[in-house]
């Protein structure tokens, strides 16, 4: 079987790919994860996925195919980041409140024949009306300031959805695993 590589430092997309039952290494991509002028939420997720991958495949030898994955939330158009303090995620809770919010995850299985085998997945999540003290109180207790859009869908945050509309309930917590196994299979992985 083929080497593969993780190409994140995510502990939750770690303990998804570890469901999967495949040996794999991690590895820390250098990307630079600024949008750029003009780019769409999907083109940024996607070209984030691509970058990542490639930025471990080139330093990883012979035969390793790199998994690179990237999540971007939209609203309303406009990508909605990592919050990295309180405040901000604080303030991108108070902008989903009441509104429906996609989440883009985009999947690049880097090979290493130059094979580029990718997918996307998009979730909607609606949001229930939230009142500041829930959010403080949310974003007080999980901490979710290196989450997209500030929420963990897989703990507490949960509570702050309507519904979740999605063809894969592991996409929205960062890998898709269902495009993953299809993709790794693809590559000659033996996947159940």
């Amino acid at each position: 079987m083929p080497n593969l590589i993780l190409a994140s430092t995510s502990i939750y997309r770690r303990g998804l790919l570890e469901r999967l039952g495949l040996p794999f290494d991690i590895a820390r991509p250098e990307v630079d994860e600024s949008p750029r002028p003009g780019e769409s939420p999907q083109t940024l997720a996607e070209r984030l996925a691509l970058a990542k991958a490639e930025a471990v495949r080139v330093h990883s030898g012979d035969g390793a195919w790199v998994i690179g994955s990237d999540q971007v939330a939209e609203l309303d158009g406009r990508p909605l980041g990592k919050p990295g303090r309180h405040a901000a995620a604080v303030a991108q809770l108070r902008s989903m409140s009441g509104r429906e919010v996609q989440f883009l995850t985009a999947l690049c299985l880097a090979g290493p024949d130059g094979r580029r085998l990718r997918a996307l997945d998009v979730t909607t999540v609606r949001f229930r009306a939230l009142g500041d003290d829930e959010i403080e109180r949310y974003v007080a207790r999980e901490q979710p300031l290196d989450c997209a859009a500030s929420f963990k869908c897989e703990g507490l945050g949960i509570a702050l959805f309507d519904a979740i509309d999605n063809r894969d309930p592991t996409a929205l917590v960062g890998l898709p695993l269902i495009a993953t196994a299809r993709l790794l299979r693809e590559a000659g992985f033996v996947v159940p």
